[in-house]
């Protein structure tokens, strides 16, 4: 499988990385695209909500809540961002 990220400019993934991590309130430095949400930056179930919550208002995409599974780091959440982008 290819890189899923490609789609995604850095303007986009930085506007996506600025909702994390204001929705994990950390600082940008301290999420990296490979760190995990719940076990590296203590996110619970309800804040993995608000980020997708927040992510289907910023980037003017739907998301299932199923995606929640794959969303647990930031190259996971680019690639749900780019598949719901293509779906339209």
């Amino acid at each position: 499988m290819s890189n899923a990220t490609t789609g995604l400019d850095a303007a986009r993934k930085q506007e996506i990385k600025e909702v994390v991590c204001d929705i994990l309130e950390i600082d940008e430095d301290e999420v990296t695209e490979v760190s995990l949400f719940k076990e590296d930056h203590d996110a619970d179930s309800l804040r993995a909500i608000e980020i997708l919550a927040a992510l289907e208002r910023t980037q003017h995409v739907t998301i299932d809540q199923a995606e929640l599974s794959r969303m647990v780091n930031l190259v996971g959440v680019y690639t749900v961002i780019e598949e719901a982008s293509a779906r339209g």
